[in-house]
């Protein structure tokens, strides 16, 4: 992509590294930010070679929330617009077949932090900084906080840290869910790469049936059952199972095709 876009994407083998690309605004995302995140999203999840995604921020910030400085107060109307083109990306990370992992160094704020929980895996450098962050400003949340916070945290944390939105170490979020490991600082996005690369190894079609079930989120345990059913039945009538069962018997490693 162009140097100047807001969303820059690479492959690196079977992995997809889209990188929010604002540094000078620490990542805000703007309009024209959050169509082109989408984009590359749902790109990614169409990409037949594509296995993993890794989503991380340009320079020294993951995401410091949404550009206030493109706010003003307008009707509702307009808004929807503005809030229904930032759910698009979470919807292609939720909804998609692959799994996303965050890569996160420095602030992850309001937005920042949503996009960071919505994602399958977070990594985080030690001196990364997260916080809910949205009532600084008049709003409540979106991009999913509201299920991503509450199914890492639990519902009454979730609610304390958006209401009390302080500032987390990525130390502190790990204690509470929200980051999944930290690193050295400046070596988030390489723990991230070589996470999916383990990630990628996987049978695809496993991982798909995965996000299709946690897509689910929260369902009654008798209707979940169901979905595992559903799930494994698919699965048995696969090349990649009929190989992971030679491999297991061989004592060899399973190579997985997503067939």
């Amino acid at each position: 992509m162009e140097s100047e876009s807001t969303v820059l994407v690479e492959d690196r083998g079977t992995t997809r590294l889209i990188t929010l690309n604002r540094p000078d605004k620490r990542n805000a995302i703007d309009l024209i930010l959050r169509v082109e995140l989408a984009e590359a999203l749902e790109g990614a999840m169409s990409a037949e070679s594509v296995r993993v995604v890794v989503l991380t921020g340009a320079g020294k910030a993951f995401c410091s929330g949404g550009d206030i400085s493109t706010m003003d107060r307008q009707s509702a109307e307009k808004t929807v617009i503005r809030a229904q083109a930032a759910q698009r990306g979470i919807r292609a990370i939720w909804g998609g077949t692959k799994p996303v992992i965050a890569a996160v160094e420095g602030f992850a704020f309001g937005a920042g932090v949503s996009l960071a929980m919505a994602c399958d895996r977070v990594v985080a450098s030690e001196d990364a900084v997260l916080s809910t962050a949205f009532t600084g400003v008049g709003l409540a949340g979106d991009m999913g906080i509201f299920y991503s916070l509450p199914s890492r945290v639990g519902p009454a944390m979730a609610r304390q840290l958006m209401m009390l939105p302080k500032r987390l170490s990525a130390v502190e979020g790990l204690g509470l869910g929200m980051v999944d490991e930290t690193v050295p600082t400046g070596t988030a996005l390489e723990r991230a790469l070589s996470d999916a690369e383990l990630i990628a190894a996987a049978p695809p079609l496993a991982l798909r049936e995965m996000k299709w079930i946690w897509s689910r989120g929260a369902v009654a345990p008798m209707d979940l059952l169901d979905l595992e059913v559903e799930a494994q039945a698919r699965l048995f009538d696969t090349d990649d199972f009929a190989e992971g069962i030679e491999a297991f018997t061989a004592k060899r490693k399973a190579v997985f095709q997503g067939r």
